[in-house]
């Protein structure tokens, strides 16, 4: 296990004389009675002490005091989890270039000095003292130190009193913690969110205040926040704790546009585009994927844009297309890879399709859920019935047809190929795409039994010019 690599490091540490505690997230985890994703050390080593006596080791962050020890017998993957430090990507390096899943991350204790980023400190300055490293890192909660050995706790900063009562607050004065790394204030709602508390006053007043600085941080980091409030399991409060704080109209102003933007009661009695967007956020599943959760927030995002107030009823025309495009550009500003985009997109492209499964033909329907990661689409049209109307049906129909259907039959080998239509007589070009859809629709409305029927169907719908010449003359 992890946790027994990370006591051996400390033990190992102290065995040569220096101080070494588990600290921060899994410190917080421990005493809340959860499984931490991963471990972390301090201690008053070097890294040029911890790297001699750990030799197989990734100093990604020397200069920060940061030393990765990874665990080389276990190829478990386990996901990052941050401790509150400025630095929280040493990790992630750490694998990607040894390939070690495991690894635990020992930090020397430290003090900073200045951050003119609003990122990195200006200046690093090594110290023996296990309060000094505490007091430069986050949250109260995360300032914690245990020592494995005899099961204490040290505890400098009053996280176990905010442990109990639930609360999230800043080590020291919120506007200097904020002002050393701004995604501070994501995480201070991504941590309230996800425990369930509430953000100390002070606190929260000054995230509000300085809610305009998160521009300061980089696209990707903003990205993987919001991500993880999205898939941690508590996607509704998180947002709705950005929109109280300030932070959904800096990081998603396109969010916060839904608010207020009323929808025709026949379909969406809960309310507004917002409040359905939060109500379908609210039945995400913990740990879905990604690209399912960035579709949940953005699948209605062209909604806003398309408002109108018709004769008979609320309408939003054309807000798939618009969403899409409006998707496809937050995509681009936050980083997104081209394959997570895609995916994205096609979840808010298809979303609507589903109320036209009774009607499709055998060759349409049959197209539609085969496009990869159907799964997704499927669960996002049930989490959008769930949040508004209620009324399954086209979720059921879509289920039930889909396990009618015999596999062999939905992904059948093609009949015809290009190869065959040159061999034929065909020219190449671009009419062939036209003849193999058609002849792919006939295929799968099981219309075209054998390659024989299929090139005389191509031969009747598409006659070559010569048989055409002939045809007339008799």
């Amino acid at each position: 296990m992890l946790k027994d690599f990370a006591i051996l490091i400390t033990g190992a540490l102290r065995d040569r004389g220096h101080q070494a505690y588990l600290v921060g997230g899994c410190v917080r985890d421990l005493l809340l009675g959860r499984e931490p994703a991963d471990y972390d050390v301090t201690t008053d080593a070097t890294p040029d002490e911890v790297m001699r006596i750990f030799p197989e080791t990734y100093a990604v962050g020397a200069q920060f005091g940061v030393v990765l020890v990874p665990e080389r017998d276990d190829a478990r993957n386990v996901p990052t989890e941050e401790s509150g430090k400025t630095e929280n990507t040493y990790r992630d390096v750490a694998c990607s270039v040894s390939g070690d899943a495991n690894v635990v991350e020992v930090a020397t204790f430290r003090s900073d000095m200045g951050y003119s980023d609003g990122r990195h400190p200006d200046e690093v300055r090594f110290t023996k003292s296990p309060q000094e490293d505490v007091e430069r890192r986050d949250f109260t909660i995360n300032g914690l130190l245990l020592d494995p050995v005899t099961n204490k706790v040290l505890d400098y900063v009053g996280g176990q009193a905010d442990l109990q009562a639930k609360i999230i607050r800043t080590i020291g004065r919120p506007e200097l913690r904020f002002a050393e790394d701004k995604l501070r204030m994501l995480r201070a709602v991504r941590f309230a969110a996800r425990f369930g508390y509430t953000i100390e006053p002070a606190t929260f007043s000054a995230i509000r205040r300085l809610s305009a600085g998160i521009h300061q941080v980089s696209r990707e980091r903003v990205r993987d926040e919001l991500t993880k409030m999205l898939t941690e399991g508590q996607a509704r409060e998180a947002f709705r704790l950005l929109d109280e704080t300030g932070l959904l109209r800096e990081v998603l102003p396109e969010i916060a546009a839904m608010k207020g933007v009323e929808q025709p009661p026949e379909f969406h009695p809960e309310g507004d585009v917002f409040v359905h967007t939060l109500l379908l956020l609210q039945k995400l599943p913990q740990a879905c994927s990604p690209a399912l959760a960035w579709g949940a927030l953005l699948h209605d995002v062209g909604k806003p844009a398309t408002f109108r107030v018709a004769p008979d009823r609320i309408r939003f025309d054309g807000h798939v297309a618009v969403g899409v495009k409006m998707a496809e550009e937050i995509s681009r500003r936050l980083r997104f890879s081209n394959d997570d985009t895609e995916r994205i997109l096609a979840l808010i492209d298809n979303h609507m399709r589903f109320a036209q499964a009774p009607q499709m033909k055998e060759s349409t329907f049959k197209r539609f859920v085969r496009q990869p990661r159907f799964e997704e689409h499927l669960e996002l049209h049930r989490l959008d019935c769930e949040a508004s109307h209620g009324d399954l049906t086209s979720y059921q129909f879509t289920r039930e047809r889909i396990a009618s259907i015999p596999p062999n039959s939905m992904r059948p080998a093609r009949l015809v190929k290009g190869k065959d239509l040159i061999a034929a007589g065909y020219e190449p070009g671009p009419r062939f795409k036209e003849i193999l859809a058609l002849v792919e629709d006939a295929q799968l409305e099981g219309r075209l039994p054998s390659k024989e029927s299929a090139m005389e169907y191509v031969r009747q719908r598409f006659p070559l010019p010569q048989a055409a010449d002939k045809s007339s003359q008799n």
